[in-house]
């Protein structure tokens, strides 16, 4: 029988387009550097916001837009950007999007208003979700041994974390000897020089047999995806109301209707019977699931080490450098325990175990305690870290070569929706039980103290213009930050939990 283009087994090494053989370890380094500017963007900018705040004065609303516009764009162009990639060529996409994340970055690093920072940023997030997809795509390639993809997949996901990670500690750092707009500069010289890199040695990507382009598909999808996202930021800025449930009804209205479009086609744009397998789905959920838990708690940390522990913004982001450096540990070594325990273990048991570490942070107070936090801090990192990497495993290996943009883009997705829902549920727990737990203060008067149960930031606000009652409404309102703290913690601990339970439950065994 004659094997397809792109079976693996019939393939033999990848290659350049010169015909020459790939370095796979070359190509990943390659990839990992490309990927570690996209995953650093999107943290950087929390730490310059205020010097952002301070220059360009824009409103409160213009603010969030500057800060959210990236992911919101991100989000709903990764489905799509994905089956481009194996219709039009990954390596292709890849080096248009790092130039177009490039030259938007050089536009964010000179804009002279809001609206045109915002635009640009929006640019940046169309370039983003064109490199992320085809990183992954492209290892799912290139590494044909299953081992070696795993150890692959593992540098990958430690660079995509560790980047998050390290954003605001760069940030920190360039705020404080530069500009604000040194943060999105800084990207230009170091992609300048992965671009050729990129032109020159990796090997062209594409599916043998790429479907039909689907606009209609795209739209749905988008559309879908951006209701789902904005409905969820929606909620993390406004609480629950109409319009927060409403929004996300229709994305996910739009998604049904996508993956009924592309049930009925003979050749879909995106393979939506890979959800057809249990094992599939629940990676993909338990990706999203470990987000939720993560994404809102590391947002959360940062406000309690400035807001309440009174660490500047560097000094806030060296205390978590624990967690990066424990997450590349376990993205290195995961392909070693994947090996020796197998899938079902080490997915299920990576998230027990960050499930158990998150346990001793529900002892955190206003005291500066920093040996109570580093220990789990490199628990959680190592084992989330290690479970996420057999999850993408999964994922990846469950798409055939030619479908491989499409299961990288679905993984990336699970990542973007399940930090904006971990952002939005984690945030609603800290504020209900922030509000409740701030009770009246001696010396405070009861309009000051409506005025403080907004936030712990605005209770500082507060707390500035009262010279007698300060300390004690400074106090209350972090005690009662604290405790909506642990209340966040104890319910990531449960979705960890929950997570962990299902993985073991519903994979399979295997074995790379």
């Amino acid at each position: 029988m004659r094997r397809r283009r792109d079976d693996p087994q019939a393939a033999g090494p990848a290659r350049l387009p010169d015909g020459s053989a790939v370095d796979r370890w070359r190509v990943l380094a390659i990839l990992c550097a490309a990927l570690s500017v996209v995953a650093i963007d999107v943290t950087v900018l929390h730490v310059a916001a205020p010097s952002i705040a301070a220059d360009l004065r824009p409103s409160a609303t213009g603010l969030l837009w500057i800060i959210d516009v990236y992911p919101l764009v991100v989000a709903p162009l990764l489905v799509p950007m994905g089956a481009l990639g194996d219709r039009r060529g990954r390596r292709r996409l890849l080096v248009a999007g790092l130039c177009v994340f490039a030259g938007a970055s050089a536009a964010c690093a000179f804009a002279p208003t809001t609206a045109v920072l915002i635009a640009a940023r929006a640019v940046m997030g169309v370039g983003g979700a064109m490199v992320m997809p085809s990183t992954a795509a492209i290892i799912r390639d290139v590494f044909r041994d299953r081992a070696e993809r795993v150890r692959a997949i593992g540098i990958w996901s430690a660079t995509l974390a560790c980047g998050a990670a390290v954003g605001p500690l760069v940030g920190g750092f360039l705020v404080e000897h530069l500009w604000w707009g040194s943060v999105f500069l800084v990207n230009v010289p170091i992609l300048a020089a992965i671009v050729p890199l990129a032109v020159a040695r990796l090997p062209e990507s594409r599916a043998a047999d790429p479907a039909p382009w689907d606009r209609a598909g795209v739209l749905l999808v988008a559309a879908g995806i951006f209701a789902l996202a904005y409905g969820v930021k929606r909620a993390a800025e406004h609480g629950i109301d109409g319009a927060s449930i409403g929004i996300p009804v229709a994305g996910a209205a739009l998604l049904a209707a996508f993956a009924v479009r592309q049930m009925r086609m003979p050749r879909p744009m995106l393979d939506v019977g890979l959800f057809a397998d249990r094992t599939f789905r629940v990676a993909v959920a338990c990706v999203a699931l470990s987000m939720v838990g993560l994404v809102g708690l590391e947002l959360f940390f940062a406000q309690y080490l400035q807001l309440v522990l009174g660490l500047e913004p560097l000094a806030a982001s060296v205390r978590l450098m624990p967690l990066m450096g424990a997450s590349l540990a376990g993205g290195l070594t995961a392909a070693r325990v994947l090996g020796r325990l197998g899938t079902r273990a080490t997915l299920a048991g990576g998230l027990g175990v960050t499930a158990v570490a998150l346990v001793p942070l529900l002892a955190i107070g206003t005291e500066d305690r920093y040996v109570l936090l580093w220990p789990p801090f490199v628990a959680l990192g190592f084992a989330l870290e290690v479970a996420l990497v057999a999850a993408s495993d999964v994922i990846l290996s469950s798409a055939p070569p030619d479908r491989a943009g499409g299961a990288a883009a679905i993984e990336e997705t699970a990542y973007e929706l399940g930090g904006g829902l971990g952002i939005a549920l984690l945030g609603s727990v800290v504020t209900a039980i922030y509000a409740a737990q701030l009770g009246p203060a001696p010396g405070v008067p009861a309009a000051a103290l409506r005025a403080a149960r907004g936030s712990l930031s605005e209770a500082i606000e507060v707390a500035q213009g009262l010279p007698g009652g300060a300390p004690r409404l400074l106090a209350a309102a972090q005690d009662a930050f604290v405790a909506g703290f642990r209340g966040a913690i104890a319910v990531s601990i449960a979705l960890l939990a929950i997570s962990a339970v299902g993985a073991w439950r519903a994979t399979r065994r295997r074995r790379p």
